[in-house]
């Protein structure tokens, strides 16, 4: 085990950053091995199809027109590329290389603004190691390689917030562009507000929407996909027991040698017998596979059934504002619940673990999306 770490402090020293490469493989084959591996994971669900409201509540923005499930890590870059939204500026790969991080680190904010045709040709790598550990891959210390999350709750990691979940939380969080910089910001300054509540409401102080819906006239907010903030959310039993994001999706293995090492292939428990024995530690001999497939599919019924009555509050909205009917103070009051409804809604939706995270809060959220619904609908005009 010391001469594995000895030839992989090597490298790390003589890379400047992309230890995925042929010559990583020598120094860390089980590791790279179940890195590569996630390549295996290339199916995509076209959200669109499954959830036709999608498109009418997204109407306007880029989700509209593309809007798939996420494949494996390797294909984040590939992804990016070919999306169907628009993205004009270097920001959009934030999240999505680790060659960007590292421009971002190198260069300072002013990367964010960079136009997206300039710097795609030289990116890459997808998520790699400098994602999650800078230079510092031989002893596997996390580091929050991402500027926003380093700048919102730095502090916190390894006190308030395990190493593991902040590092995941930095491409897996709510984000936004800064309107004068275009730099990739959170709307959260530390894990008390890390929450969709203080989340809108900063959003609305500072007056913020991705896009005004032209139909409804309302200023839209599009949640990104906060699986950290789920997580660490009220109601989550697993972050309260102090577990993290790898105790769920990366299994411990031993290679020929008989040396554990951390599985890089990041997959659903319910695919992993390992994994599944770490539930049994809690849950017993409960059935875990049906247990989680019984929430999710709770959750996304209720997803579609909420869903569905957002869509319709849009289209009222939308017949009410072209009506002449109305005042704009009338109108405004209920773009305001329409807006915050969707907030909810999405919240929950694009989270993509169908309540698996947190189901509390994944409920609360669609609860609260519905309350607002209802009570913009009974604002409208007989």
């Amino acid at each position: 085990m010391k001469k594995w770490m000895a030839a992989a402090a090597a490298l790390a020293a003589a890379m400047s950053m992309n230890v995925v490469a042929e010559e990583a493989k020598n120094v860390l084959p089980d590791v790279m091995a179940t890195y590569e591996a996630n390549s295996e994971n290339s199916y995509v669900t076209s959200y669109l199809e499954q959830d036709p409201y999608l498109v009418n509540i997204y109407e306007g923005f880029g989700f509209a027109k593309d809007y798939g499930s996420a494949r494996g890590h390797a294909y984040t870059l590939e992804d990016v590329n070919k999306t169907e939204r628009p993205h004009p500026l270097a920001n959009c790969l934030t999240c999505k290389t680790a060659d960007f991080t590292k421009l971002v680190n190198d260069l300072g904010v002013e990367a964010y603004s960079m136009e997206y045709d300039s710097v795609a040709p030289d990116m890459k790598e997808s998520v790699g190691c400098y994602t999650c550990h800078e230079d510092q891959v031989a002893d596997g210390t996390m580091v929050l390689t991402h500027d926003y999350t380093a700048a919102a709750i730095g502090d916190e990691m390894g006190d308030s917030i395990d190493p593991v979940v902040a590092v995941c939380g930095q491409c897996h969080t709510e984000y936004y562009f800064a309107p004068d910089t275009k730099a990739t910001v959170v709307p959260y300054t530390d894990i008390e507000t890390m929450n969709p509540e203080a989340m809108l409401a900063f959003y609305d102080e500072m007056d913020f929407a991705d896009w005004t819906q032209e139909s409804t006239g309302t200023r839209m907010l599009k949640a990104q996909h906060p699986e950290m903030e789920t997580y660490l959310g009220e109601g989550s039993v697993h972050a309260g027991m102090g577990m993290s994001c790898a105790d769920c999706h990366m299994a411990t293995e031993t290679n020929e040698a008989g040396d554990a090492y951390a599985s890089h292939y990041w997959e659903s428990p319910l695919q992993n017998e390992a994994l599944l024995e770490t539930c049994a530690a809690c849950h017993k001999d409960t059935d875990m596979v049906e247990k989680v497939q019984t929430l999710q599919a709770e959750i996304t019924a209720r997803e579609t059934e909420v869903g569905e009555k957002l869509s319709g509050l849009k289209d009222a909205l939308a017949e009410a504002n072209a009506s002449g009917d109305y005042t704009e103070d009338e109108l405004n009051a209920i773009r305001g619940l329409h807006r915050s409804a969707q907030w909810f809604f999405d919240f929950d939706y694009v989270e993509n673990s169908e309540g698996a995270h947190n189901s509390t809060l994944a409920k609360k959220c669609l609860d609260k999306s519905e309350a607002l619904i209802d009570e913009a609908m009974g604002l409208f005009k007989a």
